[in-house]
């Protein structure tokens, strides 16, 4: 049951007053075609060969196209740093790209932050996460004994001060149109202006039994299945990469939504 909830429950990180993060609104007739994705986790060649999906697929369309990734980009996976790394050089040409927050991310932003008060993330797939940037968690911590805030220096030390500025630019919210990008989903029937920063990284219900309430459609990750989910007034794109399966990415263009294939 432990491992139920690290994996899919609820907060790990100390709850404290931030100030809210940006809620982005984009003309929808600026853009051709969108492509989404969600929920990397570390698995850095995944996103490449996606990305090289999306390229290839996006020359066949004229016009400007959107790129969207919606969080989870570090934990699990063997590669967050390059992930990081990835999201911090530019877009393929073309290409406009925004980035959203999810709950691996401010939960490893926050232990970055207060070690002490946020010491649950080590215990949340930080493990791959900390071996990324070189740091040995078991050795530091049981063999050497150093004191979680010591360790929480040293791994300060181990991340670029670019990611960390990564971490804290990124928006919880992008809305094109009537389509609204975010990590986890949000609280049915409230506008986005209203609703927390939590609530869009970290719901699951009541929000995927009910859909939105709102003339909108939702596209999100956070909540892992074997396929894309869609729901009423909600896509959901997180199919586990980091658990052995897929990065899929959702492809919105002509008024339709559909899922861009492996090419293998």
């Amino acid at each position: 049951m432990r491992l139920f909830y690290r994996l899919f429950g609820g907060r790990t990180a100390k709850v404290m007053e931030q100030p809210q993060r940006a809620r982005i609104g984009l003309p929808a007739q600026d853009y051709a075609a969108i492509y989404a994705l969600s929920d990397i986790h570390g698995c850095h060649d995944a996103l490449l060969e996606a990305e090289k999906r999306i390229v290839e697929d996006a020359s066949a369309i004229p016009g400007r196209k959107l790129l969207m990734f919606l969080g989870d980009y570090v934990d699990r996976g063997p590669r967050s740093s390059d992930v990081l790394q990835h999201l911090c050089e530019p877009p393929p040409s073309g290409f406009d790209r925004y980035a959203l927050l999810g709950n691996h991310d401010d939960v490893f932003l926050k232990f970055l932050d207060d070690p002490g008060n946020n010491s649950d993330w080590l215990s949340f797939g930080a493990g791959p996460t900390l071996a990324s940037y070189g740091v040995d968690a078991k050795h530091l911590l049981r063999e050497e004994g150093k004191s979680i805030e010591e360790f929480g220096e040293i791994v300060r030390q181990a991340v670029p001060q670019a990611h960390i500025e990564l971490l804290r630019s990124l928006p919880v919210a992008v809305t094109v149109g009537s389509v609204i990008f975010v990590h986890a989903g949000i609280r049915p029937g409230i506008p986005l202006a209203e609703q927390t920063d939590e609530e869009l990284i970290w719901i699951r219900e009541p929000f995927l039994f009910e859909g939105p309430r709102l003339p909108v459609l939702v596209v999100h990750g956070h909540t892992p299945g074997p396929r894309p989910v869609f729901g009423i007034g909600r896509i959901g794109i997180d199919t586990a990469v980091s658990m052995g399966g897929d990065l899929t990415v959702l492809k919105i263009a002509d008024n339709r939504q559909t899922i861009l294939t492996p090419s293998f």
